[in-house]
């Protein structure tokens, strides 16, 4: 067994035909139908069954398959790692953090980032959605984490890659059952709402909702950090727009009450200015953080 094999076994189970295959992994077709022979063999398991369609999966290769696609994973990271030992990356990356770094995973991102490129130092600066997009925008920010997608007004683009989905709730003070427990939107916006600063994601999620519905929500206080929008709705002050993981936890922690008729879906980005996402820097950060979900989720 070897790398070609496996890899020859990935291509062939996911295009599902031998000439595809063949034609993406750039050999020909005997090639491949050898590589497989030859992998079935040193396996002594049947991987594949011809039909009239093209080649389908056994049991035995449906469940090799998650291996096969995890080594060649591996072998990637094995690669990338390799040629960062050789890369000559130094300066100051400067990065827009928002939420809490647990969230976003930025201890693992730094970590590796310090790991794979000693010579490369940081600058975070912590804020929210908005005050990062425009500094990635006027260039005092490199990369910087983003709630939802980058608007295109017109400014200067920006470049987005999706980390994560997940949904915000809305919150409401223990005893508040009956006043938000199968309310809609319009309802709710007659209660009172804490509200937050322009260049808060729960702002532009919020007030893009209301507008929408042509509603003017009750706006009782102002925000600009989740810790004392919760210490607020804690008080009893208001609703606000929570992360579902903590409202789940504040709810059965404090009795508060989440919202169930309503919810809002939005996604953690990484983004950058268009122009620079090939900076060797930028691209080399933008590598490490996609490696740091995709191996802890």
């Amino acid at each position: 067994m070897d790398f070609t094999q496996l890899r020859a076994f990935v291509t062939v189970a996911r295009e599902g035909n031998l000439t595809r295959a063949a034609e993406r992994l750039h050999v020909t077709q005997p090639a491949v139908s050898l590589q497989i022979k030859a992998l079935q063999e040193s396996l002594n398991l049947q991987l594949f069954s011809r039909s009239a369609s093209g080649m389908t999966l056994t049991n035995d290769g449906a469940k090799l398959l998650p291996y096969a696609e995890r080594v060649l994973s591996c072998l990637v990271e094995f690669r990338q790692a390799s040629n960062s030992l050789h890369s000559t990356l130094s300066g100051e990356l400067a990065i827009g953090t928002i939420l809490d770094p647990e969230f976003t995973r930025l201890g693992a991102f730094l970590k590796r980032l310090v790991e794979t490129y000693p010579q490369l130092s940081t600058r975070l600066q912590q804020g929210m959605s908005g005050s990062v997009l425009q500094q990635i925008r006027a260039g005092s920010l490199d990369v910087g984490f983003y709630i939802g997608e980058a608007p295109d007004d017109g400014k200067t683009p920006v470049y987005s890659v999706g980390l994560t989905n997940f949904t915000y709730r809305v919150v409401a003070p223990s005893g508040w059952n009956k006043r938000v427990l199968g309310q809609s939107w319009q309802s709710l916006a007659q209660l009172p709402w804490i509200w937050t600063p322009a260049e808060s994601a729960h702002n532009r999620l919020l007030t893009k909702i209301f507008a929408e519905l042509n509603l003017t929500p009750n706006k009782v206080a102002l925000v600009d950090q989740e810790p004392s929008m919760l210490d607020l709705v804690k008080s009893g002050v208001g609703l606000s727009l929570i992360r579902d993981a903590i409202a789940i936890r504040e709810a059965h922690a404090h009795g508060l009450v989440i919202a169930d008729a309503v919810s809002v879906e939005t996604q953690l980005c990484i983004i950058c200015q268009e122009k620079r996402k090939n900076e060797a820097m930028i691209a080399a950060s933008f590598e490490l953080i996609k490696q740091c979900w995709q191996l802890l989720i």
